[in-house]
């Protein structure tokens, strides 16, 4: 499947490669890994990861605070929001 990310939750994935980085020597790059990994699971597997909502599912990366929240549309994973999971619930849902 192809994977298409929202605009804002490609700022979220800027920000938060950018705050690590400030916290120390390649945590950005570690992040990058682990949501990449996240991605090429939901693209691989879409229906593996447990749905949150109606039509939208959570797959959270292993060693961050974050899920990568997403849809399918026909053949397209669509990355609602990389969201930190210790802020704000569901501020992602008036993307939809």
């Amino acid at each position: 499947m192809k994977v298409r990310f929202l605009e804002p939750a490609q700022r979220e994935v800027d920000d938060a490669v950018r705050w690590y980085n400030d916290q120390g020597l390649n945590l950005g790059r570690e992040f990058l890994d682990e949501l990449d990994r996240s991605v090429r699971r939901a693209a691989a597997f879409p229906m593996s990861c447990p749905e949150i909502e109606k039509g939208l599912r959570r797959c959270i990366l292993p060693r961050f605070p974050y899920g990568l929240i997403y849809g399918i549309d026909e053949d397209i994973v669509v990355v609602v929001a990389v969201a930190h999971l210790h802020r704000e619930p569901r501020y992602w849902a008036e993307r939809l």
